[in-house]
């Protein structure tokens, strides 16, 4: 009993140190000292999440207040953001009501803190994920209040941080989320910082071995780049001295996620990405009104010793990102012939880039004037407003819809008037329509860029001047959305669509109707689904809206097909589901015996991936790529690469049907791959590579392309593996043929 009181001493102890540590932090800000209010917090929520531990063992308590810190000291919010951090799971996790909580502690905290409870059910029905409705509903209190999102992304930090302890499956799941939306979010609201640690943690319980790899080479290279940038920096410190300025050059890396991307995307090995280092210049300007002079005062400096890039200088002091950002980037060729890349800031513009909008309050000392990047803001968050005025049918449309309005980079196109307007890179003069008016965007019948005509298709490019064209006779069509790129014009485009397809899914029916009375049919369920099969159709309403078009004429046939006899042998219908058959009985109902349900992990073998789980045909896992299951809606484990495009959106969006999957494979089962090969052409290159291949690996080539232009040679090779070994081992023998310059799995 002694040692139990000793431990409950010391947790209380460790408990209140780390509120301590948070009360300091907070004193150290330029907030008003309101510490009695948060203490007020901290002592309700220690009270109502008494006894309460977390996966990892240590009390719950801890995390509200490792919230409620990185509010304060990582994004810099104040009281009101402190106490609702620290409140944030009483509704959700204990008998406390969101009326308690405004009762004690005023209707504001209470309303951020209801936009952070969870809540269950919701629009998107039983199969969609929680997570989409979750989301939702914090978009729509964000609209009210910042801070509610503010706070979310650092609970879901903070739960990255701590994600170890989750089963695999949760982990998955929880880092899908992160990757897919969080990190874009905290991305848009200018958390630069947080949004890095998010992907690189997402990164880390995703791919915990690659994760390792990038981070022993980042270590083993790091004395190569200390010395790099030392002598690249010395004639930079000489010059700045003669400004008189006070700043900081400091060297800035490359985080492992970022370096795994672009490994992945450009399908290079980690020794050939040569933007891992970059410079960052801050400095103390000699007052606000000089800030813009000195980035190019310094800028001029620069060039003065190095030669710049032509084509990679970005001037985001002038013209700030949608997310606030600002800073001067220059690309300079080093005496060692590397290109570097260097970004000029202020001390204001470095802490608004890592904290982002909350960091503007700490500059504006009572100035209630509104800065350009908060009335983007204000923008973005009245598209915001527009999509969810405007619900998709399910999560996926949802969270996808969302996902393309949290862009990171911007161009700035000209009104014919003028007026500066910031796009997505790669918008469309069709967004451009849209982002002006709901009727210009779907009467749009092209534009005058530049005072050229060009189609709604043309992607604009920064300074692009466009005057919109539009007609009454031109209306949205289905190939509009492979068209805009924007979220505001997807969704107004499928408002539009889905609103006429409900008039022709109404006048389908409506005809379907007319047909079976004249023919004195009663039409049912089975009547309609004979008919959908006939025409092959998934769906009644598919059918319909083809009735309405035309693409269907009722007649002889529907009515043979009606009244075709089922045959009945024992089981009254027979169905198959992918690669497994299951029965239908007397009642109607499919019985699919699973309790895939109910698992965490799965083993992959050779029999179970011929009878009970289907490898995606979307991105060809092998044994030794790192997977996970998915159960769809007929309780089907479908298994995905872990980083494959379709697995990213299913993590996100019904991350509760994740599986963790572990490869169990005898060795005997082959794979087929595919490789992409580069390099110059010569006489014998081919023989060279077929050797390699099929001679020193054994390996049976299954199919060849090749095709050569003006010295460069090119080849796409398909072929049967019983592993990612034996890729990457092959791999490794090809790039030692001289004049191969590039080989990767595709």
């Amino acid at each position: 009993m002694e040692t139990t009181m000793a431990d409950m001493e010391l947790e209380d102890k460790m408990v209140n140190d780390e509120f301590q540590s948070l009360i300091d932090a907070y004193l150290a800000s330029k907030h008003r000292k309101k510490v009695d209010i948060i203490t007020k917090a901290f002592n309700f929520a220690k009270h109502a999440h008494k006894g309460v531990r977390r996966l990892s063992g240590e009390p719950y308590i801890m995390h509200p207040i490792a919230v409620a810190k990185i509010v304060c000291c990582e994004i810099g919010l104040g009281s009101t953001s402190i106490c609702s951090a620290l409140l944030h799971d009483v509704v959700e996790d204990t008998d406390y009501t969101v009326e308690d909580i405004e009762n004690m502690f005023g209707p504001k905290i209470a309303q951020i803190v209801d936009g952070l409870t969870k809540i269950s059910g919701g629009i998107f029905g039983d199969h969609a994920s929680a997570q989409a409705e979750n989301f939702k509903k914090l978009l729509l209190t964000m609209s009210d209040d910042i801070r509610v999102i503010l706070i979310k992304i650092a609970d879901r930090l903070h739960n990255m941080r701590t994600l170890g302890s989750q089963a695999v499956n949760k982990q998955y799941k929880i880092a899908g989320e992160t990757l897919y939306i969080y990190a874009p979010l905290a991305n848009r609201l200018g958390l630069n910082s947080i949004k890095t640690e998010l992907e690189d943690l997402s990164f880390r319980f995703e791919h915990p071995d690659e994760y390792q790899e990038i981070e022993h080479k980042l270590e083993a290279t790091k004395a190569e780049r200390d010395t790099v940038f030392d002598e690249f920096a010395a004639p930079i410190r000489a010059q700045l001295d003669g400004l008189g300025l006070n700043y900081d050059i400091k060297q800035r890396v490359k985080s492992p996620y970022s370096i795994w991307r672009k490994m992945q995307t450009k399908h290079i090995p980690f020794e050939e990405i040569y933007d891992i280092l970059a410079v960052r210049i801050i400095f103390d300007p000699e007052d606000v009104d000089t800030e813009l002079n000195d980035c190019f005062d310094i800028y001029v400096k620069l060039c003065k010793i190095y030669t710049s890039h032509p084509d990679r200088t970005r001037d985001w002091v002038s013209h700030p990102k949608a997310n606030g950002y600002q800073a001067l980037h220059v690309t300079l060729m080093s005496k060692q012939g590397e290109w570097i890349e260097v970004q000029i800031r202020s001390r204001r513009m470095d802490d608004i880039a890592e904290k982002g909008f909350a960091a503007h309050w700490k500059y504006k000392d009572g100035d209630k004037t509104e800065t350009a990047s908060e009335m983007e803001l204000d923008k973005w968050l009245a598209t915001i407003k527009e999509i969810l005025d405007d619900p998709q049918p399910d999560a996926m449309d949802f969270l996808d819809t969302i996902k393309l309005n949290l862009f990171a980079s911007e161009i700035f196109v000209f009104t014919p008037k003028g007026e500066i307007r910031t796009m997505p890179a790669g918008s469309t003069t069709l967004d451009f329509a849209f982002s002006i008016h709901t009727f210009v965007g779907s009467h749009c019948i092209g534009a005058k860029v530049n005072h050229k005509l060009e189609p709604i298709s043309y992607v604009l490019n920064s300074g692009d001047q466009v005057e919109i064209l539009t007609s009454k006779s031109v209306h949205p069509t289905r190939e509009w959305l492979n068209i805009a790129t924007t979220a505001k014009a997807t969704t107004k485009i499928l408002s539009i669509l889905r609103k006429e397809e409900r008039e022709s899914r109404k006048k389908g029916e409506q005809m379907l109707d007319e047909f079976l009375a004249q023919n004195d049919v009663v039409k049912d369920s089975l009547v309609v689904d004979k008919i959908c099969n006939l025409h092959d159709y998934a769906k009644p309403e598919a059918l319909y809206v083809a009735l309405a078009e035309g693409k269907v004429q009722l007649g002889r046939a529907e009515l043979d097909a009606i009244k075709e006899k089922e045959e009945v042998v024992g089981w009254k219908r027979i169905f198959s589901f992918g690669k497994k058959t299951v029965k239908q009985g007397p009642i109607g109902k499919v019985k699919i015996s699973s309790n895939f349900d109910k698992r965490k992990a799965i083993i992959l073998t050779e029999d179970s991936i011929q009878n009970q789980y289907t490898l995606c045909d979307c991105c060809k896992p092998i044994p030794g790529d790192t997977v996970m299951g998915y159960i769809d809606d007929d309780k089907h484990v479908i298994v995905h690469k872990l980083q494959c495009s379709i697995a990213e959106k299913l993590k996100a969006n019904h991350g509760n049907r994740v599986l963790a999957a572990q490869w169990q494979m005898a060795g005997t089962t082959l794979f087929p791959v595919s490789m992409h090969i580069k390099g110059f052409d010569k006489l014998g290159l081919l023989h060279e590579m077929t050797q390699v291949i099929s001679v020193l690996h054994g390996i049976n080539i299954r199919k060849v392309e090749i095709e050569c232009d003006k010295g460069i040679f090119e080849c796409n090779i398909q072929m049967y593996v019983h592993s990612t070994k034996e890729v990457d081992e092959v791999l490794t023998s090809l790039r030692k043929i001289a004049d191969l310059k590039e080989a990767s799995r595709v």
